[in-house]
């Protein structure tokens, strides 16, 4: 699995437009720059939201949203130094504020950093008045997975399902660890929570068909094979599937 990629990039907030810039001082016109610059970001119009977001910064240097969502428009043109100087610039303007240390982490993570990130993962978590911590313990479990710490990985996604069991990001690689740690059953039972909540994928129904061969039921996993070829025909999974089949 290729956990460190599937790292959850968070919403940022803040990120509804306010009014038009130099309607009421620079605070207004960087919030607004901010909104805008968050707009474009979304709709994958990198060099509109830079320039918003450079705007915001102008107008409010110490704009903790506008320089974390800076640094995800760096980071999508593969400016990666832009990018951390303006992620860690977000952390120090705002120490507890559970995105710019979600972002500044899961950043960290997909290059190696993952001492850091898992740190700063950690401070997201129980930062005060965070509604969403499981996103933090999610990133964790996803990033010490990255690192090959299945044990790690499993504890600190359990910990992020016991405070949403619903949460699709951490209950899927729930599926790959139990299966790689030779709980086959309880593979089962995280599929079918992660059915329950989000649309079949590729991974998903690749997963299914090594779940049901590990627990014997030829009907079954062959039920998600072929799933997986007439959704997914052209995924490396129904490739890594027909070369099973081949080696079988």
């Amino acid at each position: 699995m290729r956990a460190a990629a599937a790292l959850v990039l968070l919403a940022l907030a803040g990120c509804a437009a306010g009014p038009a810039p130099g309607e009421g001082g620079n605070d207004r016109s960087a919030a607004a720059y901010t909104g805008l610059g968050i707009a474009y970001l979304r709709e994958g119009k990198l060099e509109q939201a830079l320039d918003r977001l450079q705007r915001a910064i102008a107008a409010d240097p110490g704009n903790a949203t506008a320089h974390s969502a800076l640094g995800v428009v760096y980071e999508r043109m593969g400016r990666e130094a832009e990018a951390d100087r303006h992620y860690r610039r977000a952390v120090e303007l705002a120490p507890e504020d559970p995105n710019a240390l979600n972002n500044l982490g899961r950043f960290l993570c997909a290059r190696g950093g993952r001492e850091e990130a898992m740190r700063l993962f950690e401070r997201a978590a129980s930062a005060p008045g965070y509604g969403a911590p499981w996103v933090a313990w999610t990133n964790a479990g996803l990033c010490a997975l990255a690192g090959g710490d299945r044990a790690g990985a499993e504890a600190r996604l359990r910990r992020a399902l016991q405070l949403n069991p619903r949460f699709a990001p951490a209950l899927l690689p729930m599926v790959g660890v139990s299966l790689e740690r030779g709980r086959a059953l309880s593979a089962r039972g995280y599929l079918q929570r992660y059915h329950e909540v989000a649309p079949p994928s590729a991974e998903s129904l690749w997963l299914g068909v090594q779940v049901e061969q590990a627990l014997g039921d030829r009907d079954a996993a062959a039920r998600y094979a072929s799933r997986l070829r007439s959704r997914f025909p052209d995924s490396p999974q129904a490739r890594a599937l027909e070369a099973a089949e081949e080696g079988s």
